[in-house]
Protein backbone atom coordinates (compact mmCIF):
# COMPACT_ATOMS: atom_id res chain seq x y z
CA UNK A 1 0.00 0.00 0.00
CA UNK A 2 2.63 2.63 0.69
CA UNK A 3 4.47 1.66 -2.69
CA UNK A 4 1.26 2.65 -4.02
CA UNK A 5 0.47 5.76 -1.68
CA UNK A 6 3.98 7.12 -3.18
CA UNK A 7 3.81 6.26 -6.49
CA UNK A 8 0.64 8.43 -6.73
CA UNK A 9 1.84 11.11 -4.74
CA UNK A 10 4.90 10.93 -6.84
CA UNK A 11 2.59 11.44 -10.40
CA UNK A 12 0.33 13.67 -8.49
CA UNK A 13 3.27 15.88 -6.66
CA UNK A 14 5.92 15.51 -9.36
CA UNK A 15 3.97 16.02 -12.35
CA UNK A 16 3.40 19.70 -11.30
CA UNK A 17 7.10 19.61 -10.56
CA UNK A 18 8.14 18.53 -14.09
CA UNK A 19 7.24 22.61 -15.25
CA UNK A 20 8.33 23.64 -12.16
CA UNK A 21 11.46 22.61 -12.85
CA UNK A 22 11.73 23.92 -16.08
CA UNK A 23 10.55 27.53 -14.35
CA UNK A 24 13.42 27.30 -12.47
CA UNK A 25 15.69 27.23 -15.39
CA UNK A 26 13.98 29.87 -17.31
CA UNK A 27 13.91 32.06 -13.82
CA UNK A 28 17.50 33.51 -13.84
CA UNK A 29 15.82 34.56 -17.71
CA UNK A 30 12.53 36.23 -16.82
CA UNK A 31 13.34 37.91 -13.80
CA UNK A 32 15.78 40.03 -15.81
CA UNK A 33 12.86 41.49 -17.68
CA UNK A 34 10.79 41.51 -13.93
CA UNK A 35 10.56 44.62 -11.22
CA UNK A 36 9.81 43.96 -7.77
CA UNK A 37 6.47 45.72 -9.49
CA UNK A 38 5.81 42.79 -11.87
CA UNK A 39 5.60 40.32 -8.86
CA UNK A 40 3.75 42.57 -6.80
CA UNK A 41 0.63 43.18 -9.44
CA UNK A 42 0.68 39.60 -10.21
CA UNK A 43 0.27 38.70 -6.16
CA UNK A 44 -2.15 41.45 -5.41
CA UNK A 45 -4.54 40.24 -8.02
CA UNK A 46 -3.80 36.41 -6.82
CA UNK A 47 -4.47 37.30 -3.34
CA UNK A 48 -7.91 39.25 -4.28
CA UNK A 49 -9.08 36.34 -6.58
CA UNK A 50 -8.06 33.36 -4.66
CA UNK A 51 -10.33 35.32 -1.94
CA UNK A 52 -13.20 34.28 -4.21
CA UNK A 53 -12.48 30.92 -5.43
CA UNK A 54 -14.33 28.73 -3.03
CA UNK A 55 -17.18 29.94 -4.75
CA UNK A 56 -17.31 28.28 -7.73
CA UNK A 57 -17.45 24.95 -6.83
CA UNK A 58 -19.67 25.59 -3.55
CA UNK A 59 -17.51 23.13 -1.56
CA UNK A 60 -19.66 20.00 -3.86
CA UNK A 61 -16.44 18.43 -4.44
CA UNK A 62 -17.05 16.72 -1.45
CA UNK A 63 -20.28 15.37 -2.90
CA UNK A 64 -18.75 14.24 -5.81
CA UNK A 65 -16.29 11.69 -3.57
CA UNK A 66 -18.97 10.48 -1.20
CA UNK A 67 -21.43 9.24 -4.04
CA UNK A 68 -18.51 7.61 -6.02
CA UNK A 69 -17.68 5.54 -2.55
CA UNK A 70 -21.30 5.38 -1.14
CA UNK A 71 -23.17 4.91 -4.57
CA UNK A 72 -20.85 3.41 -6.98
CA UNK A 73 -23.27 2.11 -9.05
CA UNK A 74 -25.89 5.03 -9.14
CA UNK A 75 -23.29 7.90 -8.87
CA UNK A 76 -23.26 9.09 -12.52
CA UNK A 77 -27.03 10.36 -11.78
CA UNK A 78 -25.45 12.78 -9.31
CA UNK A 79 -22.62 13.83 -10.66
CA UNK A 80 -24.44 14.90 -13.99
CA UNK A 81 -26.73 17.16 -12.33
CA UNK A 82 -24.30 18.63 -10.04
CA UNK A 83 -22.38 19.37 -13.11
CA UNK A 84 -25.44 21.23 -14.56
CA UNK A 85 -26.21 23.78 -11.87
CA UNK A 86 -22.19 24.66 -11.28
CA UNK A 87 -21.98 25.01 -15.31
CA UNK A 88 -25.15 27.35 -14.79
CA UNK A 89 -23.59 28.73 -11.36
CA UNK A 90 -20.22 29.48 -13.43
CA UNK A 91 -21.33 32.28 -14.97
CA UNK A 92 -22.74 33.94 -11.71
CA UNK A 93 -19.51 33.79 -10.87
CA UNK A 94 -17.86 34.89 -13.54
CA UNK A 95 -19.55 38.42 -12.74
CA UNK A 96 -18.50 38.25 -9.62
CA UNK A 97 -15.26 37.86 -10.24
CA UNK A 98 -15.00 40.04 -13.33
CA UNK A 99 -16.10 42.84 -10.84
CA UNK A 100 -13.63 42.07 -7.82
CA UNK A 101 -10.79 42.18 -10.43
CA UNK A 102 -12.09 45.36 -12.40
CA UNK A 103 -12.25 47.08 -8.49
CA UNK A 104 -8.87 45.51 -7.45
CA UNK A 105 -6.28 46.33 -10.23
CA UNK A 106 -3.37 48.64 -8.91
CA UNK A 107 -3.10 51.93 -10.10
CA UNK A 108 0.33 50.59 -11.68
CA UNK A 109 -1.66 47.92 -13.86
CA UNK A 110 -4.86 50.52 -14.47
CA UNK A 111 -4.13 50.58 -18.33
CA UNK A 112 -4.76 46.92 -18.92
CA UNK A 113 -7.68 46.58 -16.38
CA UNK A 114 -10.42 45.36 -18.59
CA UNK A 115 -7.78 42.99 -20.33
CA UNK A 116 -6.89 41.33 -16.94
CA UNK A 117 -10.83 41.28 -16.07
CA UNK A 118 -11.49 39.37 -19.38
CA UNK A 119 -8.48 37.13 -19.21
CA UNK A 120 -9.54 36.08 -15.61
CA UNK A 121 -13.03 35.10 -16.43
CA UNK A 122 -12.92 33.20 -19.87
CA UNK A 123 -12.03 30.01 -18.58
CA UNK A 124 -15.09 30.12 -16.57
CA UNK A 125 -17.27 30.75 -19.58
CA UNK A 126 -16.03 28.48 -21.86
CA UNK A 127 -15.71 25.70 -19.72
CA UNK A 128 -17.46 26.37 -16.31
CA UNK A 129 -16.34 23.34 -13.67
CA UNK A 130 -14.93 20.30 -16.51
CA UNK A 131 -11.58 20.78 -15.45
CA UNK A 132 -12.85 19.77 -11.27
CA UNK A 133 -15.18 17.22 -12.95
CA UNK A 134 -12.40 15.61 -14.69
CA UNK A 135 -9.54 15.32 -12.18
CA UNK A 136 -11.46 14.32 -9.10
CA UNK A 137 -13.06 11.56 -11.67
CA UNK A 138 -9.80 9.99 -12.90
CA UNK A 139 -7.96 10.82 -9.06
CA UNK A 140 -11.53 8.12 -7.37
CA UNK A 141 -10.78 5.91 -10.29
CA UNK A 142 -7.22 5.93 -9.24
CA UNK A 143 -5.80 6.77 -12.57
CA UNK A 144 -3.22 9.52 -11.75
CA UNK A 145 -1.50 9.34 -14.91
CA UNK A 146 -4.31 10.74 -16.37
CA UNK A 147 -4.27 14.02 -14.00
CA UNK A 148 -0.44 14.01 -14.31
CA UNK A 149 0.39 13.98 -18.00
CA UNK A 150 -2.48 16.91 -18.41
CA UNK A 151 -0.68 18.80 -15.52
CA UNK A 152 3.16 17.81 -16.77
CA UNK A 153 2.31 18.78 -20.35
CA UNK A 154 0.38 22.05 -19.82
CA UNK A 155 2.40 23.77 -16.81
CA UNK A 156 5.69 23.24 -19.54
CA UNK A 157 3.66 25.10 -21.71
CA UNK A 158 2.89 27.81 -19.36
CA UNK A 159 6.76 28.10 -18.81
CA UNK A 160 7.09 28.26 -22.33
CA UNK A 161 4.64 30.54 -22.74
CA UNK A 162 6.10 32.62 -19.60
CA UNK A 163 9.22 32.84 -21.21
CA UNK A 164 7.61 34.07 -25.38
CA UNK A 165 5.83 36.86 -23.46
CA UNK A 166 7.84 38.16 -20.73
CA UNK A 167 11.48 37.95 -21.95
CA UNK A 168 10.77 38.11 -25.68
CA UNK A 169 7.84 39.88 -25.99
CA UNK A 170 8.07 41.68 -22.95
CA UNK A 171 4.89 42.12 -21.40
CA UNK A 172 5.96 42.04 -17.45
CA UNK A 173 3.26 40.82 -15.32
CA UNK A 174 0.71 40.53 -18.38
CA UNK A 175 3.13 37.38 -19.79
CA UNK A 176 1.89 35.39 -16.46
CA UNK A 177 -2.25 36.44 -17.28
CA UNK A 178 -1.70 35.49 -21.14
CA UNK A 179 0.12 32.35 -20.12
CA UNK A 180 -1.95 31.67 -17.80
CA UNK A 181 -5.50 31.66 -19.47
CA UNK A 182 -3.68 29.91 -22.94
CA UNK A 183 -2.89 26.82 -20.57
CA UNK A 184 -5.94 26.68 -18.53
CA UNK A 185 -7.91 27.06 -21.31
CA UNK A 186 -6.31 24.37 -23.17
CA UNK A 187 -6.10 22.37 -19.78
CA UNK A 188 -10.17 22.36 -19.31
CA UNK A 189 -10.29 21.76 -23.05
CA UNK A 190 -8.50 18.16 -22.87
CA UNK A 191 -11.20 17.15 -20.58
CA UNK A 192 -14.18 17.86 -22.17
CA UNK A 193 -14.38 14.99 -24.60
CA UNK A 194 -13.86 11.97 -21.89
CA UNK A 195 -16.11 13.46 -19.43
CA UNK A 196 -18.65 14.70 -21.67
CA UNK A 197 -18.88 11.84 -24.13
CA UNK A 198 -16.86 8.87 -23.20
CA UNK A 199 -17.79 8.41 -19.65
CA UNK A 200 -21.59 9.84 -20.29
CA UNK A 201 -21.22 12.43 -17.45
CA UNK A 202 -22.76 15.34 -19.59
CA UNK A 203 -24.49 18.11 -17.71
CA UNK A 204 -28.49 17.99 -16.84
CA UNK A 205 -29.68 21.38 -16.95
CA UNK A 206 -33.10 20.25 -15.64
CA UNK A 207 -31.56 19.04 -12.17
CA UNK A 208 -33.35 17.81 -9.36
CA UNK A 209 -33.55 21.18 -6.75
CA UNK A 210 -34.48 18.43 -4.39
CA UNK A 211 -30.77 16.96 -4.96
CA UNK A 212 -29.15 20.04 -5.29
CA UNK A 213 -30.40 21.43 -2.03
CA UNK A 214 -29.35 18.15 0.06
CA UNK A 215 -25.71 18.49 -1.22
CA UNK A 216 -25.59 22.07 -0.58
CA UNK A 217 -26.94 21.29 2.72
CA UNK A 218 -23.71 19.15 3.19
CA UNK A 219 -20.98 20.91 1.17
CA UNK A 220 -21.55 24.59 2.12
CA UNK A 221 -20.52 24.37 5.71
CA UNK A 222 -17.09 23.12 3.56
CA UNK A 223 -17.06 26.30 2.09
CA UNK A 224 -15.37 28.24 5.21
CA UNK A 225 -12.80 25.02 5.31
CA UNK A 226 -11.91 25.41 1.79
CA UNK A 227 -11.51 28.70 2.41
CA UNK A 228 -8.95 28.83 4.82
CA UNK A 229 -6.50 28.21 2.33
CA UNK A 230 -6.77 31.07 1.00
CA UNK A 231 -6.82 32.87 4.82
CA UNK A 232 -3.57 30.82 5.04
CA UNK A 233 -1.79 30.65 1.72
CA UNK A 234 -2.66 34.12 0.11
CA UNK A 235 -4.56 36.74 2.26
CA UNK A 236 -1.02 38.03 3.72
CA UNK A 237 -0.88 40.06 0.48
CA UNK A 238 -4.39 41.58 1.03
CA UNK A 239 -3.54 42.63 4.53
CA UNK A 240 -0.55 43.88 3.25
CA UNK A 241 -2.33 45.89 0.70
CA UNK A 242 -5.25 47.25 2.61
CA UNK A 243 -2.08 47.98 5.23
CA UNK A 244 -0.91 50.03 2.91
CA UNK A 245 2.34 48.01 2.06
CA UNK A 246 4.03 48.98 -1.09
CA UNK A 247 3.93 47.16 -4.16
CA UNK A 248 7.42 46.34 -4.57
CA UNK A 249 7.35 45.06 -1.16
CA UNK A 250 4.33 42.63 -1.34
CA UNK A 251 6.47 41.51 -4.60
CA UNK A 252 9.38 40.62 -2.46
CA UNK A 253 7.31 38.78 -0.27
CA UNK A 254 5.61 37.63 -3.07
CA UNK A 255 9.28 36.01 -4.55
CA UNK A 256 10.22 34.54 -1.40
CA UNK A 257 7.13 32.20 -1.83
CA UNK A 258 8.60 30.80 -4.78
CA UNK A 259 9.52 27.64 -2.98
CA UNK A 260 7.04 27.43 -0.66
CA UNK A 261 4.18 27.55 -3.68
CA UNK A 262 5.88 24.28 -4.91
CA UNK A 263 5.12 22.45 -1.18
CA UNK A 264 1.41 24.18 -1.56
CA UNK A 265 1.40 22.40 -4.27
CA UNK A 266 3.10 18.68 -3.35
CA UNK A 267 0.75 18.86 -0.12
CA UNK A 268 -2.13 19.05 -2.39
CA UNK A 269 -1.03 16.83 -4.62
CA UNK A 270 -0.67 14.17 -1.47
CA UNK A 271 -4.01 14.82 -0.49
CA UNK A 272 -5.28 13.25 -3.71
CA UNK A 273 -3.20 10.33 -3.69
CA UNK A 274 -3.80 9.48 -0.15
CA UNK A 275 -7.71 10.65 0.35
CA UNK A 276 -9.15 7.85 -1.57
CA UNK A 277 -6.76 5.27 0.51
CA UNK A 278 -7.41 6.41 3.31
CA UNK A 279 -11.22 6.37 2.14
CA UNK A 280 -11.58 2.65 1.73
CA UNK A 281 -9.68 2.27 4.73
CA UNK A 282 -12.09 3.83 6.64
CA UNK A 283 -14.44 1.56 5.08
CA UNK A 284 -13.32 -1.14 5.73
CA UNK A 285 -12.60 0.04 9.54
CA UNK A 286 -8.73 0.11 9.20
CA UNK A 287 -8.49 3.38 10.55
CA UNK A 288 -5.11 2.65 11.79
CA UNK A 289 -3.42 1.90 8.59
CA UNK A 290 -5.01 5.12 7.35
CA UNK A 291 -3.15 6.44 9.90
CA UNK A 292 0.12 4.63 9.00
CA UNK A 293 -0.41 6.04 5.47
CA UNK A 294 -0.38 9.38 7.22
CA UNK A 295 3.09 8.92 8.99
CA UNK A 296 4.83 7.81 5.93
CA UNK A 297 3.70 10.80 4.33
CA UNK A 298 4.84 12.52 7.03
CA UNK A 299 8.19 11.31 7.46
CA UNK A 300 8.68 12.22 3.22
CA UNK A 301 7.27 15.86 3.87
CA UNK A 302 10.20 16.03 6.90
CA UNK A 303 12.60 15.29 4.53
CA UNK A 304 11.40 17.02 1.28
CA UNK A 305 11.27 20.02 3.18
CA UNK A 306 14.50 20.40 5.28
CA UNK A 307 16.45 19.62 1.97
CA UNK A 308 15.01 22.05 0.59
CA UNK A 309 15.40 24.58 3.46
CA UNK A 310 19.26 23.99 3.94
CA UNK A 311 19.97 25.42 0.27
CA UNK A 312 17.42 27.80 -0.01
CA UNK A 313 20.21 30.51 0.32
CA UNK A 314 21.86 28.52 -3.05
CA UNK A 315 18.70 28.25 -4.84
CA UNK A 316 17.31 31.55 -4.27
CA UNK A 317 20.47 33.62 -5.52
CA UNK A 318 20.29 30.85 -8.78
CA UNK A 319 16.58 31.75 -9.56
CA UNK A 320 16.06 35.33 -8.26
CA UNK A 321 18.17 36.96 -10.27
CA UNK A 322 16.74 40.71 -10.02
CA UNK A 323 17.66 43.17 -7.36
CA UNK A 324 17.07 43.28 -4.01
CA UNK A 325 14.58 39.04 -4.06
CA UNK A 326 17.70 36.36 -3.60
CA UNK A 327 17.39 38.04 -0.10
CA UNK A 328 14.17 36.76 0.95
CA UNK A 329 15.65 33.23 1.35
CA UNK A 330 15.23 33.64 5.45
CA UNK A 331 11.66 33.97 4.91
CA UNK A 332 11.80 31.16 2.38
CA UNK A 333 12.66 28.60 4.91
CA UNK A 334 9.96 29.64 7.42
CA UNK A 335 7.31 29.45 4.70
CA UNK A 336 8.21 26.16 3.53
CA UNK A 337 8.42 24.47 6.56
CA UNK A 338 5.60 25.81 7.61
CA UNK A 339 4.11 23.19 4.47
CA UNK A 340 4.54 20.08 6.74
CA UNK A 341 1.47 20.81 8.53
CA UNK A 342 -0.57 18.98 5.95
CA UNK A 343 -0.07 15.21 6.16
CA UNK A 344 -1.23 15.66 10.00
CA UNK A 345 -4.13 18.03 9.33
CA UNK A 346 -5.03 15.19 6.23
CA UNK A 347 -4.75 12.77 9.03
CA UNK A 348 -7.32 14.39 11.96
CA UNK A 349 -9.91 15.96 9.46
CA UNK A 350 -10.33 13.38 6.88
CA UNK A 351 -12.41 11.31 9.09
CA UNK A 352 -14.91 13.95 9.00
CA UNK A 353 -15.19 14.27 5.55
CA UNK A 354 -16.26 10.27 5.04
CA UNK A 355 -18.61 10.56 7.80
CA UNK A 356 -19.90 13.96 6.19
CA UNK A 357 -19.61 15.95 9.51
CA UNK A 358 -18.45 19.10 7.39
CA UNK A 359 -19.97 21.43 10.26
CA UNK A 360 -16.86 20.77 12.45
CA UNK A 361 -14.29 20.60 9.83
CA UNK A 362 -15.25 24.37 9.05
CA UNK A 363 -14.77 25.04 12.38
CA UNK A 364 -10.96 24.16 12.50
CA UNK A 365 -9.90 25.65 9.52
CA UNK A 366 -11.71 28.62 9.23
CA UNK A 367 -10.35 29.65 12.98
CA UNK A 368 -6.83 29.26 11.68
CA UNK A 369 -7.44 31.16 8.77
CA UNK A 370 -9.06 33.86 10.91
CA UNK A 371 -6.06 33.73 12.83
CA UNK A 372 -3.88 34.56 10.35
CA UNK A 373 -4.98 37.72 9.23
CA UNK A 374 -5.83 38.86 12.53
CA UNK A 375 -2.27 38.28 13.38
CA UNK A 376 -0.99 40.16 10.53
CA UNK A 377 -3.31 42.77 10.99
CA UNK A 378 -1.60 43.44 14.32
CA UNK A 379 1.94 42.71 13.35
CA UNK A 380 2.67 43.86 9.87
CA UNK A 381 2.17 47.78 11.35
CA UNK A 382 4.65 46.78 14.25
CA UNK A 383 7.32 44.88 12.25
CA UNK A 384 6.82 44.71 8.60
CA UNK A 385 5.86 42.58 5.97
CA UNK A 386 8.69 39.99 6.78
CA UNK A 387 6.40 38.86 10.26
CA UNK A 388 3.80 37.56 7.50
CA UNK A 389 6.02 34.88 7.27
CA UNK A 390 6.06 33.83 10.86
CA UNK A 391 2.48 34.54 11.50
CA UNK A 392 1.36 32.56 8.66
CA UNK A 393 4.06 29.41 9.92
CA UNK A 394 1.80 29.27 13.56
CA UNK A 395 -1.44 29.32 11.99
CA UNK A 396 -0.47 26.50 9.95
CA UNK A 397 0.71 24.37 12.55
CA UNK A 398 -2.43 25.47 14.33
CA UNK A 399 -4.57 24.13 11.70
CA UNK A 400 -2.88 21.05 11.05
CA UNK A 401 -2.59 19.74 14.65
CA UNK A 402 -5.75 21.34 16.76
CA UNK A 403 -8.61 19.00 15.28
CA UNK A 404 -6.61 16.54 17.51
CA UNK A 405 -7.33 17.95 20.57
CA UNK A 406 -11.12 18.57 19.57
CA UNK A 407 -13.89 15.92 21.28
CA UNK A 408 -15.66 15.72 18.31
CA UNK A 409 -13.30 14.98 15.87
CA UNK A 410 -11.75 12.93 18.29
CA UNK A 411 -15.06 10.81 19.27
CA UNK A 412 -15.14 9.79 15.18
CA UNK A 413 -11.73 9.60 14.96
CA UNK A 414 -9.74 8.38 18.00
CA UNK A 415 -6.65 6.53 16.63
CA UNK A 416 -3.89 7.92 18.46
CA UNK A 417 -1.24 10.35 15.80
CA UNK A 418 0.82 11.32 18.32
CA UNK A 419 0.42 14.57 17.08
CA UNK A 420 2.71 16.48 19.94
CA UNK A 421 6.15 14.50 19.25
CA UNK A 422 4.85 15.65 15.34
CA UNK A 423 4.57 19.34 16.20
CA UNK A 424 7.65 19.45 18.15
CA UNK A 425 9.67 17.65 15.28
CA UNK A 426 8.51 19.95 12.62
CA UNK A 427 9.79 23.03 15.38
CA UNK A 428 13.17 21.74 16.04
CA UNK A 429 13.99 20.79 11.88
CA UNK A 430 12.53 24.50 11.11
CA UNK A 431 14.85 26.40 13.27
CA UNK A 432 18.05 23.96 12.71
CA UNK A 433 17.21 24.79 8.71
CA UNK A 434 17.36 28.02 9.66
CA UNK A 435 20.71 28.56 10.80
CA UNK A 436 22.23 25.29 9.00
CA UNK A 437 21.27 27.65 5.70
CA UNK A 438 24.50 29.65 6.53
CA UNK A 439 26.67 26.93 6.74
CA UNK A 440 29.31 26.48 3.69
CA UNK A 441 28.44 24.13 0.51
CA UNK A 442 31.01 21.82 1.50
CA UNK A 443 28.68 21.12 5.24
CA UNK A 444 25.57 21.05 3.79
CA UNK A 445 26.82 18.67 1.75
CA UNK A 446 27.64 16.34 3.85
CA UNK A 447 24.47 17.00 6.13
CA UNK A 448 22.32 16.57 3.11
CA UNK A 449 24.31 13.01 2.19
CA UNK A 450 23.83 11.87 5.38
CA UNK A 451 20.28 12.69 5.78
CA UNK A 452 19.76 10.97 2.42
CA UNK A 453 21.49 7.82 3.80
CA UNK A 454 19.48 7.68 7.08
CA UNK A 455 15.83 8.33 5.50
CA UNK A 456 17.06 5.29 2.63
CA UNK A 457 17.44 3.03 6.25
CA UNK A 458 14.52 4.56 8.09
CA UNK A 459 12.02 4.26 5.24
CA UNK A 460 13.13 0.62 4.63
CA UNK A 461 12.33 0.13 8.61
CA UNK A 462 9.40 2.10 8.39
CA UNK A 463 7.54 -0.17 5.60
CA UNK A 464 8.53 -3.13 7.32
CA UNK A 465 6.60 -1.93 10.40
CA UNK A 466 3.66 -0.16 8.89
CA UNK A 467 3.00 -1.55 5.87
CA UNK A 468 -0.12 -3.71 5.24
Amino acid sequence: MFKKLFSHTVIYGFAPQIPKLAQFFILPIITKDLTEIDFGVAGILTAYTSSIAVLAFLGLRVILVNTFYKSPNHFKWAWRQIYGFLTLWNFVYALLLGFLVYWIVPEEAHENRWLIMLINVAPLILFGPVGIIGTTYYQLKQKPLKIGLRTAFFGILTVLLNLYFISFLKLGYMGWFWSNLIATVLSNASYYYPINFKFGLKPIFNFKWRLIKKSLKVSLPTVPHYYSSYLLNSSDKMVMDVLGVGVDKIGKYNAAYTVGNIFQQIGIAAGYAISPMMMQKFKEGKDVVARNLIFGLQFAFFVMTFLVSIWLKELFSFLLRSPGLAEMYSLGIVIVMGYNYRPMYMGSINKMFFVEKTNIVWKVTFVAGIMNVILNSIFIPIYGFEVAAYTTFISLLFMGYIGFYIPSIKSENPTNYHPIKWLILTCCLTIAAYFIVEFSIQQKLLITAFLIFVTILSGIQFKKKFDS
